[in-house]
């Protein structure tokens, strides 16, 4: 077969035939929704490479990360960082409740997770300078700032990198509920790209084949056979990339492991327990995930843009972020996973302290809230704090590379280790982040 088409096509083309080759020939489309990912990644050249890292080794006090993200920019006057003494220009109708943690108070939305308070640390002295969505989103999940040249893995995608999966037919990465940007592989290879879950409660989608297995095996020989010119011909990553996902795929749909998508395997009341909506049910599958040794699991709430209406809004999101977290808290510690498991909270940035005319808060990158728990963090207490207004922070303060800095050392990732791009530029974990050690214990 003439391959020169496939040679001179775009990348996009070249995508949508392997899609359709997979559909045709494999029977099985499970693999084109995988395909992207690669293509994504792929599309650069050759060599990454490591340099010695200065750093001497420690050992990690947490094995695998959840990562929630609000996105949209959750206000933290009205969630972690209350002024109840400001006065409603500020406080709004909100009111501030004590909780376990001796002395620190968060938002009366929050009563479940009051109670548990003494797991958990706040950061209350997050600032950045990215005030739009897409470029906060990418800073906060990347540590870099948007370019138009390259594409900056986040933490997922670097715990893969530097420490590898646990388990050999699950995604060492998955995102739950919303595509993470600046959380993918980047400028790595796409095996350390992230799995992307749209509900829940769908499992993994199109997972099955649409054929018997002997045919399916045939069908996959025959592709194989198809592709071995190309391949000893064109043996570069783009190619590679295809070849592995492939793989990927048809292990992970032939793995007993795949059960851990099927939150129906769960008993109705522990699913009650995290609430009925998405982000609950993701918090759950979130659980069954690291469980089953998945070492990244990110789940997204979204609808934290709130310009308008803001109290009605968030009254509703933070209802379902309390039962949703406070869940996920407790059955990690029940379960003996909370203290090998880095619970993460965060968002793109905070909202105006001062209420609009619109009865809502605007965009605020100079300071907003986040939260750590589990997984070596020593709860019970909050790190930074902002004005009496909150409208500066005035201890504590802390960018989005040094959160992931943080979150760096507790999964013990080498914070000077250089992996090189493929166009040779040097980068690190968290660019320049410095990590806030004093909150482990």
């Amino acid at each position: 077969m003439d391959d020169s088409f496939l040679r001179k096509s775009d990348e996009l083309s070249r995508r949508r035939f392997m899609g359709y080759a997979s559909k045709s020939l494999l029977g099985v489309s499970v693999i084109p929704t995988m395909l992207p990912l690669a293509g994504r990644a792929a599309g650069k050249p050759e060599g990454i490479q490591v340099s010695p890292s200065q750093t001497s080794g420690r050992k990690p006090t947490a094995r695998n990360i959840i990562y929630l993200y609000m996105s949209g920019g959750m206000t933290h006057v009205d969630t972690f960082d209350p002024k109840p003494e400001a006065g409603e220009k500020v406080a709004g109708p909100v009111k501030a409740i004590s909780t376990k943690a001796d002395g620190v108070m968060i938002s009366e939305y929050f009563p479940m997770l009051a109670k548990q308070m003494d797991k958990v640390c706040l950061f209350r002295g997050l600032t950045t300078t990215q005030g739009a969505h897409e470029q906060g989103n990418y800073f906060m999940h990347s540590s870099y700032t948007m370019r138009g040249t390259i594409q900056h893995p986040g933490i997922g995608a670097w715990l893969l990198r530097m420490e590898g999966k646990t388990n050999r037919t699950l995604p060492g990465s998955v995102c739950i509920g919303g595509g993470a940007n600046g959380g993918g592989a980047g400028f790595m290879e796409s095996k350390y790209a992230p799995l992307y879950i749209g509900s829940p409660n769908d499992g993994v989608p199109n997972s099955r084949a649409l054929t018997g297995a002997r045919e399916f095996d045939d069908r996959r020989m025959l592709a194989e056979k198809f592709d071995m010119a190309f391949h000893s011909k064109y043996d570069v990553k783009r190619v590679r990339a295809y070849s592995d996902m492939y793989d990927d795929a048809v292990r992970l749909m032939r793995s007993e492991d795949l059960k851990a998508f099927n939150l129906n395997l769960e008993d109705q009341k522990v699913r009650d327990e995290y609430g009925t909506d998405g982000f609950g049910q993701g918090c759950l599958l979130a659980r069954r995930l690291i469980e089953n040794d998945v070492r990244h699991v990110e789940v997204t709430l979204g609808g934290w843009d709130t310009h308008n209406n803001n109290f009605q809004a968030v009254q509703g999101l933070a209802g379902r972020l309390d039962q949703g977290l406070s869940a996920l808290l407790n059955d990690l510690d029940r379960r003996g996973l909370l203290s090998e498991t880095l619970v993460v909270l965060t968002t793109e940035f905070g909202r105006t302290p001062y209420v609009n005319e619109n009865d809502g808060r605007d965009h605020f990158p100079k300071a907003f809230s986040g939260l750590m728990a589990g997984g070596g963090i020593a709860g019970g207490q909050a790190h930074g704090k902002t004005n009496e207004h909150a409208t500066e922070v005035v201890d504590g303060k802390m960018s989005p590379p040094d959160f992931n800095a943080t979150i760096a050392y507790g999964l013990g990732l080498p914070l000077d280790e250089t992996i090189y791009s493929p166009s040779k530029r040097p980068f690190t974990v968290a660019d320049k982040g410095q990590p806030v050690t004093s909150v482990f214990g």
